[in-house]
């Protein structure tokens, strides 16, 4: 394996790993044991999609579109926000959660939330797209693709460790309290995200 791609790995490594929406709902279904692989392959393939795009050049379109930055940000906040507002509320139902392959909700209502926990959210496009990107292209080729094959790389990784090794914190979510805990954080964080892309 190249340099490039050690530096793509590294650096898509870092940008994916924070606390986040997106990793957020990933957890709660690796938890659950809810569609794990649909939605760690979409997480990772969204990415691969955006770090592609970036490094073939989408990185101008999207870093000089302020209509679409502006778009995501308030739609991204309002589903954030109405997103919060659902956990809160079965944080305060304190109902516990069967961690099971069965129930709860549909492939296409959790592949539907995902979309909008990815798409919705500008920091996606400034962190893959304009910043991988930019950081790609600074390399002759075939290095840019080799940095971004680091990047996807990491991205599929980091959501394939995230969705199934949640299952190994099953144990610690057989109490109502434990989903209670865990849905509070979720709403704060969903909140705080929203207050900071309303803030730009």
């Amino acid at each position: 394996m190249s340099l490039d791609f050690f530096s793509g790995f590294a650096t898509g490594l870092a940008l994916i790993v924070a606390i986040g929406s997106q990793n957020a709902y990933v957890l709660r279904q690796g938890i659950l044991r809810q569609h794990v692989l649909p939605l760690v392959l979409f997480c990772g393939l969204s990415d691969a999609l955006l770090i592609l795009a970036g490094i073939g050049g989408a990185g101008l379109l999207v870093r000089d579109n302020p209509l679409l930055m502006t778009l995501t940000r308030y739609g991204g906040a309002l589903f954030l926000l109405t997103y919060g507002v659902l956990a809160a509320r079965r944080a305060w139902q304190g109902e516990p959660m069967q961690v099971s392959n069965n129930g709860g909700a549909t492939l296409t209502a959790a592949l539907a939330a995902c979309f909008a926990f990815t798409f919705l959210n500008p920091h996606v496009y400034l962190d893959t797209v304009v910043l991988l990107g930019a950081l790609a292209n600074q390399r002759p080729d075939p290095g840019r693709w080799i940095f971004g094959a680091g990047a996807v790389s990491a991205s599929l990784c980091w959501f394939a460790a995230l969705g199934f090794g949640a299952r190994f914190l099953a144990p610690l979510f057989a109490t109502a309290r434990a989903w209670q805990v865990l849905d509070a954080l979720i709403a704060l964080t969903m909140w705080v995200l929203a207050t900071l892309l309303l803030q730009g």
